[in-house]
């Protein structure tokens, strides 16, 4: 018998339908239940590896684990991977397929729609619940003719849809009951209720309001979700990107260049859980003022958005700070950034073209295919300053990337991708340490060397506070905010609807 499927919709673009799915992904599997989380069709440059090597979208990812399975392709059959403002490389069951316009994708729906289609009866067919996430809105009148991902998925499977809003960006009634409104009645019939999203406050204080949906629609308002600032999940785009927090008293001071085509962000979230540590975004040299450390994050065009850090004045900036003894780190994209040199002579990233780079490491980089899309284990070389004592330690994480960087000076041996034995180097690093970059995204989840790396930053002077027990947990992350939804969601409710009560 096919697995039981519930999908949850939004009004709009984050509303919070990833982290809903995460929460009732731990819930249901808390009660029992084997869930495999599934999302037709995702845009982002914020990827996950699955451990056959093949790409998905963070939030699926992230999804699994609250489920407590593994992560697979059938989870997310379709990545549009953003390169240009209407331009996007196309991931297909985890492999690239083809970099195309919109217009380009959008005429593909016909070819596309068997892939989600099989994708999502293969996982029906191995689990007992499987969780949709819709993408935007269902309301979207002018993309409907090439939906795959929103009611079309829904009317496939008969799944029962709960709409969820955002009440902390405003217009609740507007989002659930408009949205309601502009669906056609085959479509209408599938929704069963509405979540208010994002609630601060006591949420006894919005009665009225619940009163008030529950009467224009018809339906149950399943419950009002507080928002939880507190609990610190993998966000899935860039319009995502948390603001600058407060900045506790002698913290370390991070400073991350906003890219344009900025990927694999959550990079930075086991620095943003230190207690003492304050991870701030900045777009232009004039916000950098005095940080302890620049980060390069990862970059879908690598050289485009190199040719964007130039044209701000960032080259300039970075190799003044860098000189003063400034530390920098580069993440896979920016790693190649902080090179000599980036050759793309095939426009396998995005178009054809070379640069020099920022010159503040050795090493040349190439884009070849493959593509490297892995889980990956390494062994920690050692090296100068904080890396020395580190020498022979194993880390984890995972790559996605075209470019072959040469390097006199790697750090790290890779040693497995996808449960293979390799040795690929990895990773440079300047003589003096304070500059250095490696392919391997995850590598701040890693304990020891963001701990090593942040007391190198501590010793320097700059800030004393530090904490010995692990602050980056998202398995324990997951439970609190499993916990906080299903306190303020009816699940039983859902439970019934499930078994067809």
């Amino acid at each position: 018998m096919p697995a039981a499927v519930l999908m949850v919709q939004g009004t709009m673009s984050s509303v919070g339908k990833s982290w809903l799915v995460a929460a009732l992904a731990r819930i249901f599997a808390r009660r029992g239940w084997r869930v495999a989380p599934f999302k037709a069709q995702n845009m982002s440059n914020n990827a996950a590896v699955t451990p056959e090597g093949g790409e998905i979208g963070r939030a699926q990812a992230l999804q699994a684990l609250a489920a407590g399975v593994a992560p697979h392709v059938d989870m997310n059959p379709i990545l549009l991977k953003p390169e240009a403002e209407a331009r996007a490389q196309v991931v297909v069951l985890g492999r690239p397929w083809h970099t195309l316009p919109a217009r380009g994708y959008y005429a593909l729906r016909e070819r596309l729609w068997p892939v989600v289609t099989a994708a999502l009866d293969r996982l029906r067919a191995q689990y007992d619940l499987v969780l949709i996430e819709g993408a935007g809105s269902p309301a979207e009148l002018n993309l409907r003719a090439h939906d795959v991902v929103n009611m079309a998925v829904a009317r496939y499977v008969r799944a029962p849809v709960v709409l969820v809003g955002d009440i902390e960006r405003g217009g609740i009634f507007a989002q659930l009951l408009g949205t309601l409104a502009l669906l056609p009645p085959e479509e209408r019939a599938l929704v069963r209720g509405l979540v208010v999203n994002k609630f601060r406050g006591d949420p006894t204080l919005f009665a009225d309001g619940v009163r008030i949906l529950e009467q224009r629609s018809g339906l149950p308002v399943l419950g009002v979700i507080p928002y939880r600032a507190d609990v610190l999940l993998p966000a899935e785009d860039a319009a995502s990107l948390p603001a600058d927090a407060a900045s506790p008293a002698g913290a370390i001071d991070l400073a991350v260049l906003r890219l344009p085509r900025v990927a694999n962000f959550d990079d930075l979230d086991p620095l943003r859980a230190e207690p003492d540590v304050r991870v701030r975004w900045v777009d232009r040299p004039a916000a950098l003022g005095q940080p302890h450390a620049v980060i390069l994050p990862g970059s879908k065009s690598t050289l485009a958005d190199l040719a964007w850090l130039r044209a701000q004045g960032w080259d300039a900036a970075l190799t003044r700070y860098a000189a003063q003894g400034g530390a920098v780190v580069g993440l896979c994209g920016g790693y190649q950034m902080l090179g000599q040199r980036i050759e793309d002579p095939l426009g396998l990233e995005a178009q054809p073209g070379a640069a020099p780079g920022l010159g503040l490491l050795p090493g040349v980089t190439r884009f070849v295919g493959p593509k490297v899309t892995a889980q990956t284990r390494a062994v920690i070389r050692g090296g100068p300053g904080w890396l020395r004592a580190l020498a022979g330690r194993t880390v984890q994480g995972y790559e996605i990337h075209f470019g072959r960087t040469t390097t006199p000076r790697p750090w790290l041996t890779i040693v497995e991708r996808n449960g293979r034995a390799v040795r690929v180097p990895d990773g440079a690093v300047q003589a003096h340490g304070r500059v250095w970059g490696t392919y391997l995204h995850g590598i701040f989840a890693n304990a020891t060397v963001r701990r090593a790396w942040l007391a190198h930053l501590r010793q320097r002077g700059r800030a004393a506070v530090d904490s010995a027990a692990e602050t980056y947990d998202l398995d324990a992350a997951l439970d609190a905010w499993a916990d906080a939804v299903e306190a303020a969601l009816d699940v039983d409710r859902l439970q019934r609807w499930l078994r067809g009560r």
